[in-house]
């Protein structure tokens, strides 16, 4: 009865973060200390570019990563304020997950609970710099799956 308790167990699947670590982070401030004394009237342009990369470890660990570019300018005169890139990645354990189960688990699921923590850390890196919190808006990852998704499936056609 033990032994097929233990069997249960190990055959059960099993999906988890095991850590968080930064990759890579840069802060640039290009123009300071003038950014700061100038009179900003407008809210700033932003661009953010967005990668998310996986690799597999082993068997049963799969690396995620979130790799953010961000560049803020002023509207007026296109000045950089800041410049802020990461690369933030977490080991995640996937064992015994089902093979077409993987591919939502490794772009939606992991990333989701990924994000939140490196939204924070950009924005405490934005404060760190000397602006206010660098707010990144949430991201629908199962959105942006589902879009990659529609786009192979008009590849193949």
């Amino acid at each position: 009865m033990v032994e097929n308790a233990e069997k249960e167990n190990t055959e059960k699947p099993q999906f988890r973060m095991q850590k968080m670590y930064i990759k890579d982070l840069s802060f640039e401030n290009p123009n300071a200390p003038q950014v700061f004394t100038d009179r900003q009237k407008t809210d700033p342009s932003v661009e953010v570019n967005l990668q998310l990369n996986n690799k597999q470890i082993d068997a049963d660990h799969w690396e995620i990563s979130l790799h953010i570019t961000s560049k803020v300018s002023s509207k007026e005169d296109s000045k950089v304020l800041f410049i802020l890139e990461i690369e933030h990645a977490a080991v995640f354990m996937l064992k015994n997950i089902p093979s077409e189960h993987m591919a939502m688990l490794l772009g939606v699921d992991c990333p989701t609970l990924l994000f939140p923590f490196t939204r924070q850390i950009v924005s405490q890196v934005s404060i760190d710099g000397g602006f206010v919190p660098f707010l990144m808006e949430p991201v629908n990852f199962m959105g942006l799956f589902q879009n990659a998704q529609k786009k192979k499936e008009e590849a193949k056609n």
